[in-house]
């Protein structure tokens, strides 16, 4: 008897139009599962996230891409606001807590993120009263993330029982989505979950909206004048995930040198960059305001190298999602974090680029100075880019090994056909066979990476 499709219903507090960047991930998935033959769902709010020029008008129920959204009416206050999003956000849980718990379906597979960051406990919430699968998605570890930039202190009254509604949440969960293995380490030895249970799998970037092309064809590139010099770029969030002080000293160390580093953006360093560049007298550093979605694929390809970059004792509590759309557009990595870091096993594994340790402007400057001497080498590691990005980091590939733990966690299955499901998944999250994802849910393929 062939079994039905998997139901799954995704729980996000944003989603397109929102200009949240989990909205349009959440989204790019949804869509990838349907077109697997998934039934989905998502639960969210109305836009709310950017500023209010960005809220668009949209149904509370509706139909997009195979997809169906219901959409809760939330508070709009200023998030920025710690009262504002307070009530943001308990407009948001109240309904979604008694949304789930009297509409709840036990033929049906839960995903909760983390945004808000607490979402999942809803779920360990609802399995008290009914039958309740679900799976938890983990972008940024909450309290960690909290206590690392200091906005409460560690054995507070808030982290004690955020740490408690953890531990909750991750006893009840059928499987759980870390982003990298340093995160699976965090939840594997912090909660009350086996590790055979936490699956990573990447996040991802669009290949068709965002792919190489020659800088000398960049329009940014010919107006700011940066085809002649080889130019390091920093694309995004400026915010306190990340470490600058290292490639500014770089910058520093090869004034007067055919290079110069771009930083694109906001966030929470820009003020204390632009005070850096001012008090050092920098000529050779050029910041820019964010690009419109339409000019980012020229944005992002107007450099010859990209600048992917992680603070110290952040991995696994965050990763940097820059390195998708940086390997996208084949540019090769210049990579800043810890030695033990995934982000340079990654780039140094397949050499689509150069690592270099947090701290050590000097060591950067001498790697840099090899790129923007050899053209040839700096071009392989782009070409090396794309193809590593082909391999493991489109949204089809990715969207396609959620498919296989959303099964994993499918009631309809046996225990035996689960044992089965959870190896072969195994391996080829390892690196090994791939799982061919069908209409068919029965019995996924295996064929040879």
């Amino acid at each position: 008897m062939a079994s039905r499709s998997t139901r799954v219903v995704i729980l996000n507090q944003y989603y397109v139009p929102d200009v949240a960047s989990t909205g349009h991930l959440l989204h790019e998935l949804a869509v990838e599962l349907a077109d697997l033959g998934f039934e989905v769902e998502v639960l969210t709010g109305r836009p709310s996230y950017g500023p209010p020029d960005t809220w668009q008008d949209c149904p509370l129920r509706e139909e997009v891409d195979g997809v169906k959204i219901r959409r809760l009416k939330v508070a709009r206050f200023d998030k920025n606001n710690l009262l504002g999003r307070a009530i943001n956000y308990l407009t948001f849980v109240i309904p979604m807590i008694l949304n789930v718990l009297f509409k709840s379906r036990h033929d049906t597979v839960y995903l909760y993120t983390t945004n808000p960051p607490f979402l999942g406990a809803i779920g360990w919430f609802v399995s008290l009263f009914r039958r309740h699968h679900y799976v938890t998605l983990l972008h940024d570890a909450h309290p960690q993330l909290g206590i690392w930039v200091g906005t409460f202190r560690k054995g507070s009254m808030i982290e004690r029982v955020w740490m408690a509604l953890n531990r909750r949440k991750y006893k009840r969960t059928k499987e759980a989505i870390v982003l990298c293995s340093a995160a699976k380490k965090l939840v594997a030895d912090t909660y009350p979950i086996t590790p055979e249970h936490i699956h990573v799998i990447p996040n991802w970037a669009d290949g068709e909206d965002l792919y190489p092309k020659d800088k000398a064809d960049s329009e940014i590139a010919q107006e700011q004048g940066f085809v002649d010099d080889f130019i390091l770029l920093y694309s995004g969030n400026m915010g306190l995930y990340y470490d600058f002080e290292t490639v500014l000293g770089a910058a520093k160390l090869l004034e007067g040198e055919p290079f110069k580093l771009v930083l694109v953006g906001g966030g929470g360093k820009k003020a204390q960059i632009e005070e850096h560049i001012k008090t050092h007298n920098m000529t050779n550093v050029v910041m820019l305001p964010y690009q419109p979605f339409e000019k980012l694929n020229d944005s992002l390809n107007a450099c010859d190298a990209s600048l992917v970059t992680i603070a110290e004792g952040i991995e696994g509590i965050s990763f940097p999602s820059k390195l998708y759309t940086s390997l996208a557009v084949g540019k090769a990595i210049v990579a800043l974090s810890e030695d033990w870091s995934e982000l340079r096993e990654i780039v140094e594994g397949t050499e689509c680029g150069i690592w270099s340790a947090l701290g050590d402007a000097e060591g950067l400057a001498e790697k840099l100075r090899v790129l923007v001497h050899d053209k040839q080498k700096t071009a392989a590691m782009g070409r090396s880019a794309r193809e590593v990005f082909d391999e493991g980091y489109t949204r089809q590939v990715c969207a396609a090994k959620y498919a296989e733990v959303l099964r994993l966690a499918d009631p309809q299955f046996s225990e035996e056909e689960t044992l089965d499901r959870r190896a072969k998944l195994a391996e080829w999250l390892a690196g090994g066979a791939a799982v061919v994802t069908h209409h068919d849910q029965s019995e996924p393929a295996k064929e040879s990476a």
